[in-house]
């Protein structure tokens, strides 16, 4: 389960890694990269729609990270949608002092917004792993709009 995990945070990594434009920036980032992954759990930056209970539920802002139609079609409750290439240009609009839940149909776009937004220090980003499929079958407190 976490082996796809481990794949979106190299992969995410080295995309970022990419963007560099010279050696040096580019030796600052895979430092800054490893630094992080040194410092993360396996459980850092995830969590289950089993976690999801009432009672801690209005505690997160959830950010829908998929398109503008997906997002029309089926979300879940209050979601605000930005989609996961845009999560670093729209950060500022993102609450201060509350955890975020990203999602997409699955966890793998939003591990990826999540995993941006940990890199530049924001880490109140959560990716709900298995996305809004798990959401709908697994999540214990599912509130009507």
């Amino acid at each position: 389960m976490m082996n796809w995990f481990k794949r979106y945070i190299v992969a995410g990594s080295f995309l970022l890694l990419l963007s560099f434009p010279n050696a040096s920036a580019q030796e600052t980032a895979e430092e800054m990269i490893q630094d992080y992954l040194d410092f993360a759990t396996y459980e850092a930056g995830i969590i289950m729609p089993a976690q999801l209970t009432e009672d801690v539920f209005h505690d997160f802002v959830f950010i829908d990270t998929r398109d503008e139609e997906q997002f029309e079609t089926e979300t879940i409750p209050g979601a605000i949608n930005i989609e996961w290439r845009e999560i670093l240009l729209n950060k500022d609009e993102l609450p201060e002092g509350k955890k975020l839940v990203l999602f997409c149909n699955t966890g793998t776009l939003s591990a990826q917004a999540m995993l941006a937004l940990r890199l530049v220090g924001n880490e109140n980003a959560l990716a709900l792993q298995t996305g809004i499929k798990g959401w709908l079958a697994d999540a214990p407190y599912k509130p009507v709009n």
